[in-house]
């Protein structure tokens, strides 16, 4: 059976080489990566659970650029995970900035939001109607 998969891909601007962060903050595992000649990443292929995302740098064709190019982004990515306060802690410790404190809301969702240090907006949550 054939399965739909969605998997962002995050920009993170150029000369980088650490995105240990994505390991620190939410255990991700490094599937593949294409480097540079310089040794700074141009593509890096994640895991977080099942769920996979991209790591791209920022690209002279006008279509990729991190959030700190236009001062912010216009997407939140929602993680979904068991444990909303333990994970999203995990990725305070690994540097993330606070946006909104972890919370129960009236539409049974446990959430919090914070930004990665390449200007990413995560929303951890759990829908507590499961």
């Amino acid at each position: 059976m054939k399965t739909t998969a969605f998997a962002p891909m995050l920009s993170i601007g150029t000369n980088v080489t650490d995105i240990s962060f994505y390991e620190k903050a939410f255990s991700a595992v490094e599937v593949r990566r294409f480097s540079n000649d310089d040794g700074t990443i141009h593509v890096s292929e994640l895991m977080i659970g099942d769920a996979m995302f991209h790591l791209h740098e920022d690209a002279y064709n006008g279509r990729y650029y991190s959030p700190h190019k236009h001062n912010g982004t216009t997407v939140t990515i929602g993680l979904f995970v068991e444990d909303v306060q333990a994970v999203f802690d995990q990725a305070i410790a690994a540097g993330a900035e606070l946006i909104s404190p972890v919370k129960d809301y009236e539409y049974e969702m446990r959430q919090g939001e914070l930004r990665d240090p390449f200007g990413h907006l995560w929303q951890i949550q759990k829908d507590l109607r499961k």
